[in-house]
This record gives C-alpha cells, structure tokens and sequence, in this order.
C-alpha cells in the first residue's frame, strides 16, 4: 500500500510542476501586458518582474530602445515604499495602455529571492534599491562593476528617489519631455517620423509579427477555415510565410502549422478545441507563445479604433512582396488575394480588394510586378478611403491617408506632381519599396554593410550571435558544419514536397486570377457561399 501511495505523491508533485510550468513561460514577451499575476490585489503591475530564469530573454525579445534595471529586496522597508513611484513612471512605458510604448522597458528584480542571488551579485548590488539604465542588449549576458562605470553603456541611475525624479533623469538620457500626467493619445511622439525618417520602419517588424498572429486568431475564434478550398488558401498563404515573412520565428510557427497541417484539418475540416491532444489549430502559435503582445508601435492610431492591425496586415503584404523572387510573383499574389478574400473579415473591404485582384488580366512574370501592384492597390484604397473618412470625420486625425510615399521619404519617385497628379518614377519606386520593406525593416536586428548581397546579409542575420559568445572548437564546428548541411538537404526536400502540395490542393491555383470570367464565377461561387451561411 505504501508503494501505490509513493506513486501518487510523485503524481501530485508532477502535476503541480506542470502548472506552475504552464502559469509562468520565462522570457515570454507578455508579461509586459500581464504583470503582478503573484499580487495579491487585483491591481497588476507594470514593470516587469524579471529572475534568473528569464533575464536575457526578456531584455532580448523587447522592442524598447532603453530600459530601467530596479534591483530590490521586498523585506526592505524603503524600497517597497519606492514601488509607487516607480510604477508611476513604468505606467508611462509598459503594457497595453502604455502612453509611450517601446521606448523604455521598466524592469525590477528582487535579490532577496535564492534564485536571484548571482544575478544580483554580478551587477555588484550593495544597497537597496538600485537602479541601472541602458541598451537592452547590453544587459543580456552583462554584468557591472564600479570601476567599470566610466566605459560601460550601462549606467547607475542617480537621480530616482521619487517618480518625478526619476522621470527627469529619463528625459535627460532622451531629451524628451515626458510628463508623469501624460495620457494616451496615440503615436503623436512617430508622426513626423512616419512620414519623414525612413528608420522608423524599423520598429514595424514588431507590428508585422502582431498582425500576423492576431490574423491567425482570427481565424481561430472565427472558425474560418471550413472547406478544402477555405483550407487551400489558408495553406497556400503558409507557404508565402515560411521562406518569407520578415520574423525568423513567425516562419518557424508557420512551418510547424504547415507541416502538421493535413492532421490538423483532415480534408479542409479542422478542429479548433484545445484538448488534451496537440491535433488542434489552437494549440500551435504562428509567432510563438508570447504573441500577441496586445498592442502595436509603428503602426499605432491616436485612436483605438484607427490603425493597428489593417496597418500592419499592409505592411506584412508589402514586406513579403518585397522578398520573393522572380518565379514566385504568380503565387504570391494569387496567395494574398485568395487569403485576403477568405480570411478578412471586413467584407466591404475584402470586395473591394478582390476587384482589384480581378482586374488584374495578364499573369505576373516579375517580382517587380507585384511589388508594384500592391502599391498600386494600397494608394487607391487609401485614396478611396480618405474621401470616407473626410466626408465622415472617422479618420484619424494624427494619421490622415495619403498618397505614398511621400516626397520627404522619395523625392526620386516623382517625376511631375501637380495637384492629384502624379507622374511617377517606377523604377525609383520599385527601388525605394525594395529597400524600404527589405533591409530597413529588420535594420535593428543587424548592421548595415556595403556592397553586400542579399543572400549574405540574410545569412548573417540568421547567424548573427552576441559578441560574448564563446569560441567553438574546430571539432565541433566541423560537426555543426555537416549538421547544417544535412539540415539543408532535408529543408530542401521538404520545400520541394510543399510546392509539388500546393499543386494537389488547388491545381488551378496559377490560373485562378489571369482569366477575369474564371475568377468572376469562383467569386459568384463564394458569395453564394457566404449568403447560405448568413
């Protein structure tokens, strides 16, 4: 008897480890949006709660140029007194209703918790609290010493007894000027940036991988994929995302739906309860666990309703346009017309845009093609969209629609511009998006260099590792070498059993849009569709 009671100890013991597993995900980028889960009260903090377990991987993952590095113990009498000034100016910074999201990470971490006590040791922690400010990158792996202080990025911070001085000492390291009383009221701090400093984009790749995850709920909550021809396009829009979207793990998350796809959704029919199994929809992530993080940056409106996510599913279009090749034009936009047709659910939208997908009447042959057309097509949305919006007042008004690009970011792209219109340069144009949405997107993940190739420049982003990483022995270089190369043998197996797929999922798939009367009765034929269901 007492050995059955052994057995169910251990049982106990392994279930409680595995909530508590499932409660918290290390590292995961929403607690920026869910704080304070060990509070007591129902108020939820704003800074981030950070241990050894989840140091780097935070300060990694943060799209925050800076970031604030509290240490503290929570028997110290001062210090939990200090908690409300700092979660004065951490409410500025982090989460959802942030009123200047992704400028600064607001972090603490208690060095009175076992686990902690290295942690705390490496950056010479002497007195409670003690506050610490840099580049986010520069804590991953980091450590401080004071006699380092002089040529380390990473800084004491000593002025923040209370929340006005502390924001003061911020304002000094930005030269902003922030206010404690600052409500939300949008991007008003990016407008000017938006549309004059090309390097803004940058913070975009954040928003693509918002986009991209929030479309994937989507379709979750909606249950949208019902058919085999619903689950096509669904599969057909994957294979765009893996060897192209602009986030190294949103093209993991797709290849892993991709891959199980046909477990998934048997025939088109998919079951979206999360069970006790993993043959679900619900219990992939297209961009990770930690996605959505419930907010966007480059793509903020100074309304809640304006924005966000149409904002940033056009640059996700845009960004993997930018990317495919000269073969792939034909399918890729055969891929986002068909999934904008079938998964956005905005329907006077979805028509509108799937006309000027019918239009279309000659196959497209170049990248460049495509390219043009999606810009094109955004241009005469925005232009259809703003004669609404003005007529209406629903616009918004930090961010009113515009002809694009502007002459601040592309002044090459025009050649005559009077009034409405606009002769333009295409070619400058084709150059100007090829950059803009290529290199200067993911351009915070990497240092621009000269004269590089495309191909050499993915290849070192991929690769790219800190600069504190350790020396690898020849032996094992030689190993990972042949594992590599293994590796892409099976990558190109796999991508070559995936495009022969698309062709057993929907054979007419290339022909779909280069004939207007075909494209018009599959149209008809969706429509019908979509009136049975209503």
């Amino acid at each position: 008897m007492s050995l059955i009671h052994l057995f169910f100890f251990v049982g106990l013991v392994s279930l409680e480890a595995a909530a508590a597993a499932t409660s918290f995900s290390p590292g995961s980028r929403s607690i920026l949006r869910d704080i304070g889960g060990n509070d007591i009260s129902d108020h939820k903090d704003n800074a981030v709660e950070l241990n050894a377990t989840n140091f780097d991987s935070v300060f990694q993952d943060t799209p925050a140029k800076y970031a604030v590095l509290e240490f503290f113990a929570h028997w110290c009498p001062a210090c939990r007194n200090y908690k409300p000034h700092y979660e004065k100016v951490a409410r500025l910074f982090n989460g959802p209703e942030a009123v200047h999201p992704g400028v600064v990470l607001m972090t603490r971490v208690d060095c009175a918790v076992k686990m902690n006590v290295k942690l705390c040791d490496k950056f010479s922690i002497k007195r409670y609290p003690m506050l610490f400010w840099g580049p986010p990158r520069k804590f991953v792996g980091g450590s401080w010493e004071p006699k380092q202080e002089k040529k380390s990025e990473i800084l004491v911070v000593d002025e923040w007894r209370t929340a006005d001085l502390l924001l003061s000492w911020i304002n000094k390291q930005l030269g902003s000027s922030y206010g404690l009383d600052d409500q939300k009221v949008g991007n008003e701090h990016l407008l000017l940036s938006n549309v004059s400093d090309h390097e803004q984009i940058s913070q975009a790749v954040f928003d693509i991988e918002e986009a991209t995850e929030e479309t994937f709920d989507i379709i979750l909550s909606l249950k949208a994929i019902k058919s085999s021809e619903t689950g096509a396009s669904f599969i057909r829009f994957l294979q765009l995302l893996v060897p192209h979207h602009p986030s190294r793990r949103c093209r993991k998350g797709s290849a892993e739906i991709l891959m199980n796809f046909d477990d998934l959704c048997p025939a088109g029919e998919c079951s979206y309860d999360s069970g006790v199994n993993n043959n679900t929809l619900r219990n992939f992530h297209i961009c990770g666990e930690d996605l959505p993080r419930g907010y966007y940056m480059f793509c903020r409106g100074s309304k809640n309703e304006t924005r966000g996510f149409s904002c940033g599913l056009w640059i996700l279009m845009h960004s993997l346009s930018v990317r495919i090749e000269d073969g792939e034009s034909q399918f890729a936009f055969t891929a986002i017309c068909d999934f904008i047709n079938n998964f956005f659910m905005c329907d006077e939208c979805r028509r509108h845009f799937h006309d000027m997908c019918l239009s279309v009447k000659t196959p497209f042959k170049k990248a460049r093609d495509i390219v043009l057309w999606l810009w094109s097509t955004h241009n005469k949305v925005n232009e259809r969209l703003k004669r609404d919006e003005d007529s209406l007042g629903t616009g918004d008004p930090m961010f009113p629609k515009m002809i694009w690009p502007p002459k601040q970011l592309c002044s090459s792209c025009y050649l005559t511009s009077t009034g409405k219109n606009i002769d333009w340069d295409h070619d400058e144009v084709y150059k100007f998006l090829k950059n803009y949405y290529g290199p200067k997107l993911v351009s915070s993940y990497k240092k621009k260099s000269e004269g590089v190739s495309k191909e050499v420049v993915v290849a070192a982003e991929e690769m790219a590792v800190p600069t504190n990483a350790l020396v690898v022995p020849v032996g094992a270089a030689l190993a990972i070498a042949l594992a590599s190369c293994a590796f892409g043998a099976l990558a190109c197996y796999w991508r070559t059993q995936q495009k022969n797929r698309k062709h057993y999922h929907n054979p007419h798939y290339l022909r779909r849009y280069s004939s207007n009367y075909m494209a018009m009765n599959t149209f008809s034929n969706n429509e019908s569709e979509r009136e049975k269901e209503r």
